[in-house]
Protein backbone atom coordinates (compact mmCIF):
# COMPACT_ATOMS: atom_id res chain seq x y z
CA UNK A 1 0.00 0.00 0.00
CA UNK A 2 2.80 2.38 0.97
CA UNK A 3 4.60 1.67 -2.31
CA UNK A 4 1.43 2.40 -4.27
CA UNK A 5 0.92 5.68 -2.41
CA UNK A 6 4.55 6.61 -2.96
CA UNK A 7 4.16 5.92 -6.67
CA UNK A 8 0.99 8.01 -6.77
CA UNK A 9 2.73 10.96 -5.11
CA UNK A 10 5.65 10.71 -7.56
CA UNK A 11 3.22 10.75 -10.49
CA UNK A 12 1.37 13.76 -9.10
CA UNK A 13 4.69 15.56 -8.61
CA UNK A 14 5.76 14.85 -12.18
CA UNK A 15 2.48 16.19 -13.53
CA UNK A 16 2.79 19.32 -11.42
CA UNK A 17 6.17 20.10 -13.02
CA UNK A 18 5.30 18.99 -16.54
CA UNK A 19 5.22 21.55 -19.41
CA UNK A 20 1.44 21.15 -19.54
CA UNK A 21 1.22 22.62 -16.03
CA UNK A 22 4.05 25.15 -16.49
CA UNK A 23 3.28 28.78 -15.74
CA UNK A 24 2.09 30.66 -18.83
CA UNK A 25 4.46 33.12 -20.51
CA UNK A 26 4.95 35.93 -19.70
CA UNK A 27 4.85 36.18 -15.91
CA UNK A 28 6.82 39.42 -15.57
CA UNK A 29 7.83 42.52 -17.57
CA UNK A 30 9.82 42.04 -20.78
CA UNK A 31 12.95 44.07 -21.55
CA UNK A 32 13.06 45.36 -25.11
CA UNK A 33 16.66 46.35 -25.86
CA UNK A 34 16.63 48.87 -28.71
CA UNK A 35 19.82 49.09 -30.75
CA UNK A 36 19.69 52.87 -31.14
CA UNK A 37 19.52 56.03 -29.10
CA UNK A 38 16.19 57.51 -28.07
CA UNK A 39 14.52 59.52 -30.80
CA UNK A 40 15.79 57.53 -33.78
CA UNK A 41 13.85 55.36 -36.22
CA UNK A 42 14.30 52.14 -34.25
CA UNK A 43 13.19 53.86 -31.07
CA UNK A 44 10.18 55.30 -32.89
CA UNK A 45 9.05 51.82 -34.03
CA UNK A 46 9.60 50.37 -30.56
CA UNK A 47 7.49 53.04 -28.86
CA UNK A 48 4.77 52.85 -31.51
CA UNK A 49 4.38 49.06 -31.26
CA UNK A 50 5.31 48.14 -27.68
CA UNK A 51 2.20 49.49 -25.85
CA UNK A 52 -0.23 47.43 -27.93
CA UNK A 53 2.05 44.36 -27.79
CA UNK A 54 2.25 44.71 -24.00
CA UNK A 55 -1.53 44.92 -23.80
CA UNK A 56 -1.80 41.68 -25.80
CA UNK A 57 0.84 39.89 -23.71
CA UNK A 58 -0.60 41.12 -20.43
CA UNK A 59 2.77 42.34 -19.14
CA UNK A 60 4.68 45.63 -19.44
CA UNK A 61 7.38 45.96 -22.10
CA UNK A 62 10.22 48.08 -20.77
CA UNK A 63 12.22 49.82 -23.50
CA UNK A 64 15.96 50.22 -22.92
CA UNK A 65 17.98 52.17 -25.48
CA UNK A 66 21.50 50.86 -26.08
CA UNK A 67 22.86 52.79 -29.03
CA UNK A 68 26.26 52.50 -30.63
CA UNK A 69 28.11 50.49 -33.30
CA UNK A 70 25.04 50.37 -35.57
CA UNK A 71 23.15 48.21 -33.07
CA UNK A 72 26.03 45.82 -32.32
CA UNK A 73 26.28 46.89 -28.66
CA UNK A 74 22.62 46.08 -28.03
CA UNK A 75 22.92 42.85 -30.02
CA UNK A 76 25.87 41.72 -27.91
CA UNK A 77 23.98 42.48 -24.69
CA UNK A 78 20.98 40.39 -25.76
CA UNK A 79 23.14 37.57 -27.13
CA UNK A 80 24.61 37.15 -23.63
CA UNK A 81 21.28 37.48 -21.78
CA UNK A 82 19.42 34.58 -20.17
CA UNK A 83 17.38 32.81 -22.86
CA UNK A 84 14.19 32.94 -20.83
CA UNK A 85 12.10 35.12 -23.14
CA UNK A 86 12.35 38.22 -20.99
CA UNK A 87 15.13 40.01 -22.92
CA UNK A 88 14.35 40.81 -26.56
CA UNK A 89 16.38 42.77 -29.12
CA UNK A 90 15.00 45.33 -31.56
CA UNK A 91 17.54 46.28 -34.23
CA UNK A 92 17.74 47.82 -37.71
CA UNK A 93 18.62 46.10 -41.01
CA UNK A 94 22.33 46.88 -40.47
CA UNK A 95 22.27 43.62 -38.49
CA UNK A 96 22.50 41.79 -41.83
CA UNK A 97 25.89 43.41 -42.50
CA UNK A 98 27.55 42.26 -39.26
CA UNK A 99 29.00 39.03 -40.70
CA UNK A 100 30.72 40.80 -43.60
CA UNK A 101 31.68 44.31 -42.44
CA UNK A 102 34.62 43.17 -40.31
CA UNK A 103 33.12 44.61 -37.15
CA UNK A 104 34.78 43.42 -33.95
CA UNK A 105 31.96 41.38 -32.44
CA UNK A 106 31.88 39.39 -29.21
CA UNK A 107 28.97 37.30 -30.51
CA UNK A 108 27.99 35.41 -33.65
CA UNK A 109 24.94 37.13 -35.19
CA UNK A 110 23.97 33.96 -37.06
CA UNK A 111 24.30 31.58 -34.12
CA UNK A 112 23.78 33.48 -30.87
CA UNK A 113 20.53 35.27 -31.73
CA UNK A 114 17.24 33.83 -33.00
CA UNK A 115 15.05 35.82 -35.46
CA UNK A 116 11.53 36.48 -34.15
CA UNK A 117 9.91 38.87 -36.59
CA UNK A 118 10.41 41.69 -39.07
CA UNK A 119 7.89 44.03 -37.47
CA UNK A 120 8.27 47.09 -39.69
CA UNK A 121 10.11 48.35 -42.73
CA UNK A 122 11.08 51.71 -44.11
CA UNK A 123 12.31 52.11 -47.68
CA UNK A 124 14.93 54.74 -48.35
CA UNK A 125 14.17 57.63 -50.68
CA UNK A 126 16.52 58.62 -53.49
CA UNK A 127 16.78 62.40 -53.23
CA UNK A 128 18.43 65.07 -55.36
CA UNK A 129 18.64 68.83 -55.15
CA UNK A 130 15.96 70.61 -57.26
CA UNK A 131 18.79 72.19 -59.26
CA UNK A 132 19.83 68.74 -60.49
CA UNK A 133 19.10 68.03 -64.16
CA UNK A 134 17.95 64.53 -63.10
CA UNK A 135 14.15 64.41 -63.08
CA UNK A 136 13.97 60.61 -62.91
CA UNK A 137 16.05 57.56 -62.05
CA UNK A 138 16.75 57.08 -65.77
CA UNK A 139 18.04 60.67 -65.95
CA UNK A 140 20.26 60.06 -62.93
CA UNK A 141 21.76 56.91 -64.43
CA UNK A 142 22.55 58.79 -67.62
CA UNK A 143 24.10 61.60 -65.56
CA UNK A 144 26.21 59.10 -63.61
CA UNK A 145 27.50 57.68 -66.91
CA UNK A 146 28.59 61.14 -68.04
CA UNK A 147 31.99 62.78 -67.83
CA UNK A 148 31.67 64.08 -64.27
CA UNK A 149 31.76 61.65 -61.35
CA UNK A 150 28.76 62.16 -59.07
CA UNK A 151 29.08 62.45 -55.30
CA UNK A 152 26.54 60.77 -53.06
CA UNK A 153 26.11 61.53 -49.38
CA UNK A 154 25.85 58.78 -46.78
CA UNK A 155 25.14 58.75 -43.02
CA UNK A 156 28.45 56.92 -42.51
CA UNK A 157 30.52 54.01 -43.79
CA UNK A 158 28.56 50.76 -43.68
CA UNK A 159 25.20 52.49 -43.22
CA UNK A 160 22.19 51.44 -45.29
CA UNK A 161 22.46 54.77 -47.11
CA UNK A 162 26.04 53.90 -48.04
CA UNK A 163 25.18 50.36 -49.15
CA UNK A 164 22.18 51.61 -51.14
CA UNK A 165 24.56 53.81 -53.12
CA UNK A 166 27.01 50.98 -53.71
CA UNK A 167 24.24 48.64 -54.88
CA UNK A 168 23.00 51.38 -57.22
CA UNK A 169 26.47 51.65 -58.77
CA UNK A 170 26.82 47.90 -59.15
CA UNK A 171 23.48 47.53 -60.89
CA UNK A 172 23.92 50.57 -63.18
CA UNK A 173 27.61 49.90 -63.94
CA UNK A 174 28.51 53.41 -62.87
CA UNK A 175 31.11 54.87 -60.52
CA UNK A 176 30.21 57.47 -57.91
CA UNK A 177 32.11 58.92 -54.95
CA UNK A 178 30.73 58.31 -51.47
CA UNK A 179 30.93 61.28 -49.09
CA UNK A 180 30.30 60.02 -45.54
CA UNK A 181 28.77 62.31 -42.92
CA UNK A 182 28.09 61.88 -39.22
CA UNK A 183 24.48 60.82 -39.62
CA UNK A 184 21.48 61.49 -41.85
CA UNK A 185 20.98 65.08 -40.68
CA UNK A 186 24.37 66.36 -41.87
CA UNK A 187 23.98 64.36 -45.11
CA UNK A 188 20.65 66.05 -45.84
CA UNK A 189 22.17 69.47 -45.12
CA UNK A 190 25.01 68.70 -47.53
CA UNK A 191 22.54 67.81 -50.28
CA UNK A 192 20.49 70.95 -49.58
CA UNK A 193 23.67 73.01 -49.90
CA UNK A 194 24.68 71.41 -53.19
CA UNK A 195 27.77 69.75 -51.70
CA UNK A 196 26.66 66.36 -53.06
CA UNK A 197 24.54 65.17 -55.97
CA UNK A 198 22.25 62.64 -54.31
CA UNK A 199 21.38 60.90 -51.07
CA UNK A 200 19.46 57.76 -50.14
CA UNK A 201 17.60 59.23 -47.18
CA UNK A 202 15.28 57.85 -44.52
CA UNK A 203 11.68 59.02 -45.17
CA UNK A 204 11.03 61.48 -42.31
CA UNK A 205 13.82 63.90 -43.20
CA UNK A 206 13.33 63.41 -46.94
CA UNK A 207 9.57 64.02 -46.90
CA UNK A 208 9.90 67.19 -44.84
CA UNK A 209 12.34 68.70 -47.32
CA UNK A 210 10.38 67.42 -50.31
CA UNK A 211 7.15 68.98 -49.02
CA UNK A 212 8.96 72.29 -48.68
CA UNK A 213 10.23 72.04 -52.26
CA UNK A 214 13.86 71.99 -51.15
CA UNK A 215 14.60 68.46 -52.41
CA UNK A 216 13.26 66.23 -55.18
CA UNK A 217 12.45 62.52 -54.73
CA UNK A 218 13.27 60.28 -57.68
CA UNK A 219 12.15 56.99 -56.19
CA UNK A 220 11.83 54.73 -53.15
CA UNK A 221 13.98 51.66 -52.61
CA UNK A 222 11.20 49.22 -51.66
CA UNK A 223 9.71 46.62 -53.99
CA UNK A 224 6.36 48.42 -53.77
CA UNK A 225 5.34 52.05 -53.54
CA UNK A 226 5.24 53.29 -49.98
CA UNK A 227 1.71 53.82 -48.63
CA UNK A 228 2.82 57.04 -46.96
CA UNK A 229 4.08 58.44 -50.30
CA UNK A 230 2.20 56.58 -53.07
CA UNK A 231 2.95 59.28 -55.63
CA UNK A 232 6.68 58.39 -55.61
CA UNK A 233 7.56 55.43 -57.87
CA UNK A 234 9.89 52.64 -56.87
CA UNK A 235 13.39 52.70 -58.30
CA UNK A 236 12.59 49.34 -59.89
CA UNK A 237 9.72 50.78 -61.93
CA UNK A 238 11.65 53.96 -62.65
CA UNK A 239 14.42 52.44 -64.73
CA UNK A 240 16.36 49.95 -62.58
CA UNK A 241 14.50 46.62 -62.41
CA UNK A 242 15.34 44.46 -59.39
CA UNK A 243 16.76 47.25 -57.24
CA UNK A 244 15.61 46.96 -53.63
CA UNK A 245 16.88 48.09 -50.24
CA UNK A 246 14.66 47.11 -47.34
CA UNK A 247 15.24 49.06 -44.14
CA UNK A 248 13.59 46.57 -41.81
CA UNK A 249 13.29 46.67 -38.03
CA UNK A 250 13.51 43.19 -36.53
CA UNK A 251 13.11 41.39 -33.22
CA UNK A 252 15.60 38.78 -31.98
CA UNK A 253 16.00 36.62 -28.88
CA UNK A 254 19.01 34.87 -27.33
CA UNK A 255 19.70 31.38 -28.64
CA UNK A 256 17.88 28.80 -26.52
CA UNK A 257 14.83 30.97 -25.83
CA UNK A 258 11.74 28.72 -25.51
CA UNK A 259 9.73 28.45 -28.69
CA UNK A 260 6.56 29.28 -26.78
CA UNK A 261 8.06 32.64 -25.75
CA UNK A 262 9.27 33.40 -29.28
CA UNK A 263 5.85 32.63 -30.74
CA UNK A 264 4.06 34.69 -28.08
CA UNK A 265 6.26 37.74 -28.72
CA UNK A 266 5.94 37.37 -32.50
CA UNK A 267 2.16 37.09 -32.39
CA UNK A 268 1.80 40.02 -30.01
CA UNK A 269 3.95 42.36 -32.10
CA UNK A 270 2.38 41.17 -35.36
CA UNK A 271 -1.06 42.06 -34.02
CA UNK A 272 0.28 45.34 -32.64
CA UNK A 273 1.84 46.61 -35.89
CA UNK A 274 -1.19 45.52 -37.92
CA UNK A 275 -3.50 47.44 -35.63
CA UNK A 276 -5.05 50.37 -37.50
CA UNK A 277 -4.00 52.95 -34.93
CA UNK A 278 -0.43 51.64 -34.84
CA UNK A 279 -0.28 51.50 -38.64
CA UNK A 280 -1.17 55.20 -38.79
CA UNK A 281 1.47 56.05 -36.19
CA UNK A 282 4.12 54.07 -38.08
CA UNK A 283 3.17 55.71 -41.39
CA UNK A 284 3.71 59.14 -39.84
CA UNK A 285 7.32 58.09 -39.30
CA UNK A 286 7.76 56.56 -42.74
CA UNK A 287 7.35 52.94 -41.65
CA UNK A 288 5.10 50.10 -42.77
CA UNK A 289 3.90 47.57 -40.18
CA UNK A 290 4.63 43.95 -41.13
CA UNK A 291 4.92 41.27 -38.41
CA UNK A 292 6.46 38.34 -40.30
CA UNK A 293 6.75 34.87 -38.79
CA UNK A 294 10.06 33.57 -37.37
CA UNK A 295 10.48 31.33 -40.43
CA UNK A 296 9.79 34.16 -42.86
CA UNK A 297 12.18 36.51 -41.06
CA UNK A 298 14.90 33.83 -40.92
CA UNK A 299 14.66 33.38 -44.68
CA UNK A 300 14.75 37.14 -45.28
CA UNK A 301 17.75 37.54 -42.99
CA UNK A 302 19.63 34.77 -44.80
CA UNK A 303 18.94 36.46 -48.14
CA UNK A 304 19.99 39.90 -46.87
CA UNK A 305 23.23 38.62 -45.30
CA UNK A 306 24.25 37.05 -48.64
CA UNK A 307 23.16 40.13 -50.62
CA UNK A 308 25.09 42.65 -48.54
CA UNK A 309 28.13 40.38 -48.26
CA UNK A 310 28.42 40.50 -52.06
CA UNK A 311 28.01 44.29 -52.16
CA UNK A 312 30.51 44.81 -49.33
CA UNK A 313 33.07 42.51 -50.95
CA UNK A 314 32.65 44.03 -54.42
CA UNK A 315 32.92 47.60 -53.09
CA UNK A 316 35.75 46.62 -50.72
CA UNK A 317 34.03 48.27 -47.74
CA UNK A 318 35.71 47.90 -44.37
CA UNK A 319 35.19 49.49 -40.96
CA UNK A 320 38.91 50.05 -40.42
Amino acid sequence: MKSKLAGLFLLMGALAWSPVHASPYPEKPIRLIVGAAAGGGNDFVARAAAPKAAEILGQPIVIENKGGAAGAIASDLVARADPDGYTILLVFANFATYPSLNRKLNFDPQKDLVPISNIAASPLMLMVNPSSPAKSVTDLIALAKGDRMLDYASPGVGSMGHLAGELFQMMTHTKMQQVPYRGGGPAIIALLGGETDLFFSTPPAAMTQMAAGRLRALGVTGNERAPFAPEIPTITESGLPGYEVDGWVGLFAPKGTPEAAINAVQQAFAKAVRNEETQKALANGGFIGLGSSPAEFSKQLETDIAKWAEVIKTANITMN
